[in-house]
C-alpha cells in the first residue's frame, strides 16, 4: 500500500514535521522552474530578458493561483472526509471537483490568450521588453492546464497523508526543465522562447506522471460510477472551501501583480532587479508557506475526526516552528543578500544588486509577520471558514497596495515605500487574524 499519514493518531511533532518536509522541498522544487529561467535567462540573453521573464513570474503567479486556491479547497475537502472515514462522499467530491476545475481551467487558458495586449499593457511592461515578454507569455501559458493536472493529484494526495510522491516526480521534472533550459537557450539559441517551452515540457511530465501514478497506485481513490453524480450537499462543501480558497489566493496574487506594475513604472534596472529579490524571497519563506498548507492538512484531519484536543496542541507546536525558521531565515536573508543576488546577477550590474539587497533585507527582517500569516489562513481553512483567510489577504494585501502607491511618488523613498508596505501589510492581517482566533476560541471552536 502507497504510503499515507494518519495525522489524527501520533506525536504531533514529529507528524507534522514528517509531512511537512516532503510538501516543502515539493515547492522548493517547485520554484527551481522558474528559477532555471531566471538564471539561465540572466546569464546568457541579459538584462531585458531578466527583466521580461521576471515580469512574467508575477503574471503567471497570479494565473496559477487561482487553480491552486481551487485545488487546495477541494484538498480540504478530501482530509476532512478522510478525517470522518467517509470514502464515498471522497470519491464524489473528486468526481465534482475534477471536472468543475477542469473546465474552468480550458476557460482560463482560453481568456489569457485573447486577452494578452491588454495584459502587457495592465503590467506596464516597458516598450524596450515589450516583444520578449509577449513571446515568453505566448508559450508559457501553454502549461496552464499542466500546472493543474499536476496541483490537483498533489493535493488529492496530500489530504490522505502521502506528501512523499509528488515530491518525487516534481524533482525528476526539474532536472529535465534545467536540463533543457540549457538546451534551448544556449546552444539552440531559442531566447525566451526556449526557456518558456523548457518549463512547460517539464510542467507536463511531473503532471501527466502523477496523475497515472494515482490512478494506478491508490485505487480506492478511483471514481466509479455510482460515484458521477451531482451531490448539492458535496457540491455546497465544495465550492464554499475552493470558492474562498480560491478568492483568497487571488486577491493576494492579484495584490502583488499591482505591486508588479508599480515597480515596473521605476524602469528595466529596478524590475530586473525586483524578478531577482521577489524569487529568493519567495524561496527564502516558502517553507513557512508550506509548513501553514501541511498545519492546514493535520488540523481538516482532526476537524473531521473531531479530536480538537490534538489541533490545540498542534497550533502551539505550529507556532514554536514557524518563529524558529522566520528568525534563521531571515537572518540569513539579511546578512547574504548581497551573494544572493549575485547568483543571479552579473557583477558588472551594480545597480540591480544594490536595488536587490535593499529589497531582501527589509523584507528578510520581518519573515515573522507572513510566517504567522500562513498558519493563520492554513488554521481558518480548515476549520470550514475560508472567508476568513480572504479577510485577512484583503487586510494584508489592501494595506500593502494603498502604502506603496501612496507613498512610492515621494521622493525621499521612492521603490523603498514599496519594500516596506509588505511586512507592513503582514503584520496588520496577524494581529487582526489573531483577534478573530482569540474570539472564536472563546465560543468553543478548536485550538
Amino acid at each position: 500500500m502507497p504510503a499515507k499519514r494518519n495525522l489524527t493518531q501520533g506525536s504531533i511533532p514529529k507528524g507534522l514535521l514528517a509531512f511537512a518536509l516532503p510538501l516543502i522541498l515539493g515547492n522548493l522544487l517547485q520554484q527551481c522552474y522558474n528559477l532555471a529561467d531566471t538564471w539561465v535567462v540572466g546569464r546568457f540573453i541579459g538584462e531585458g530578458a531578466l527583466a521580461a521573464v521576471g515580469s512574467s513570474y508575477t503574471l503567471m503567479t497570479f494565473l496559477t493561483s487561482i487553480l491552486l486556491g481551487l485545488c487546495m479547497g477541494s484538498s480540504v475537502y478530501f482530509s476532512i472526509q478522510y478525517g470522518r472515514k467517509d470514502p464515498d462522499k471522497l470519491r464524489n467530491g473528486i468526481f465534482q471537483s475534477f471536472l468543475l476545475i477542469a473546465v474552468l481551467t480550458l476557460l482560463l487558458n482560453l481568456l489569457v490568450y485573447l486577452l494578452l495586449d491588454q495584459i502587457l499593457v495592465l503590467l506596464q511592461i516597458p516598450a524596450d521588453v515589450t516583444d520578449l515578454t509577449r513571446v515568453y507569455l505566448q508559450w508559457v501559458f501553454g502549461g496552464i492546464a499542466a500546472t493543474f493536472l499536476y496541483n490537483y493529484f498533489a493535493n488529492l494526495l496530500r489530504a490522505v497523508g502521502n506528501s512523499v510522491t509528488p515530491l518525487l516526480f516534481l524533482g525528476l521534472s526539474v532536472v529535465l526543465n534545467i536540463g533543457l533550459d540549457l538546451l534551448f537557450v544556449i546552444p539552440l539559441s531559442m531566447g525566451v522562447m526556449g526557456a518558456a517551452l523548457a518549463t512547460v515540457t517539464a510542467q507536463y511530465i511531473a503532471a501527466l506522471g502523477l496523475l497515472l501514478y494515482t490512478w494506478h497506485a491508490f485505487p480506492e481513490l478511483r471514481v466509479r460510477r455510482e460515484d458521477c453524480r451531482w451531490n448539492k450537499a458535496v457540491l455546497k462543501s465544495l465550492l464554499n472551501l475552493s470558492l474562498f480558497t480560491c478568492l483568497q489566493q487571488s486577491v493576494m496574487n492579484f495584490g502583488i501583480l499591482m505591486i508588479q506594475g508599480l515597480v515596473n513604472s521605476f524602469g528595466t534596472a529596478v524590475m530586473a532587479a525586483f524578478a531577482v529579490a521577489v524569487k529568493i524571497d519567495t524561496i527564502a519563506y516558502m517553507p513557512v508557506q508550506d509548513f501553514g498548507n501541511a498545519f492546514s492538512t493535520f488540523v481538516a484531519q482532526n476537524y473531521g475526526a473531531g479530536r480538537r484536543d490534538r489541533i490545540s496542541k498542534g497550533v502551539r507546536w505550529a507556532v514554536f516552528w514557524v518563529v524558529l525558521f522566520c528568525l534563521v531565515i531571515g537572518g540569513l536573508v539579511c546578512l547574504l543578500a548581497p551573494q544572493l543576488m549575485g547568483v543571479f546577477v552579473g557583477a558588472e550590474n551594480t545597480q540591480v544588486i544594490a536595488i536587490g539587497v535593499g529589497y531582501l533585507r527589509i523584507e528578510g527582517a520581518f519573515y515573522l509577520g507572513i510566517g504567522i500569516l500562513f498558519l493563520l489562513y492554513g488554521y481558518f481553512r480548515a476549520v470550514d471558514r475560508p472567508a476568513v483567510s480572504v479577510v485577512l489577504t484583503v487586510c494584508s494585501l489592501g494595506t500593502r497596495v494603498l502604502l506603496a502607491y501612496t507613498l512610492s511618488p515621494l521622493p525621499a523613498l521612492g521603490v523603498t515605500a514599496i519594500w516596506m508596505a509588505i511586512p507592513i501589510g503582514w503584520f496588520f492581517a496577524d494581529a487582526v487574524g489573531i483577534l478573530l482566533w482569540r474570539r472564536e476560541s472563546r465560543r468553543g471552536a478548536p485550538g
